[in-house]
């Protein structure tokens, strides 16, 4: 494992805690204090990962994040939030972010958050063919994969049948990204309140079925 994550928190616990956790399984760790800080260590070298508050001194995350994207735009990022909501996670989404962590968050919500972010990297690294450009930029997200792969097995589930089954605790990021795969047509939610595949969304797993034969293990 060679990923290079930076997190960025002005807290130096919640800082040097993620900072001992990451390096304790396996990933190249650099920490910064500011966001500022952060955007002149860029210069020299490039993350695959940055883990950033939403509230510091000077630069807020969100602030930050547009400036990196801008950049660099293959790095992954997660914010960490004080509130999880739909419209925080909405805004966070909107500034570049690729995912997010709510205060207060446990050691294994941070490691398959980063896990999730990385594969997603992975996953819009490979080479596409003909066609395979809009099913990358949708399904690059992992729990949005999950949801149009259990779909297309169940037929027609309702909300909290489709959190249970994907065992998301976090209810607020499986609505987050239902309602991504609505806009993008994929999904559709009748009057009775069940979630099923659109047409576009059975191609879609169509292509999913295709890419992941093409991801080495």
């Amino acid at each position: 494992m060679n990923e290079t994550i930076w997190v960025i928190d002005d807290d130096s616990d919640l800082r040097e805690s993620i900072t001992e956790i990451l390096m304790d399984n396996g990933f190249n760790v650099s920490s910064f204090e500011t966001a500022e800080g952060a955007l002149q260590g860029f210069k020299s070298q490039t993350p695959s990962l940055a883990i950033v508050d939403n509230m510091m001194p000077g630069m807020g995350g969100m602030a930050f994040i547009p400036i990196l994207k801008k950049e660099h735009p293959n790095v992954k990022v997660i914010m960490i939030t004080a509130f999880s909501t739909v419209e925080n996670a909405v805004t966070a989404m909107k500034s570049g972010a690729d995912d997010y962590l709510a205060k207060p968050f446990k050691r294994n919500d941070l490691l398959v958050t980063v896990q999730r972010s990385l594969e997603e990297l992975k996953f819009e690294q490979q080479p596409s063919g003909p066609g395979m450009d809009d099913a990358l930029a949708c399904l690059s997200n992992q729990i949005r994969r999950q949801i149009l792969t259990t779909l297309s097995i169940k037929g027609r589930m309702k909300f909290m049948d489709i959190t249970r089954h994907l065992k998301i605790s976090d209810h607020t990021k499986v609505n987050f990204h239902l309602k991504n795969l609505k806009t993008n047509n994929l999904v559709a939610h009748d009057r009775e309140k069940f979630y099923k595949l659109t047409p576009q969304g059975e191609k879609m797993v169509d292509c999913l079925s295709v890419l992941s034969k093409q991801i080495p293990n």
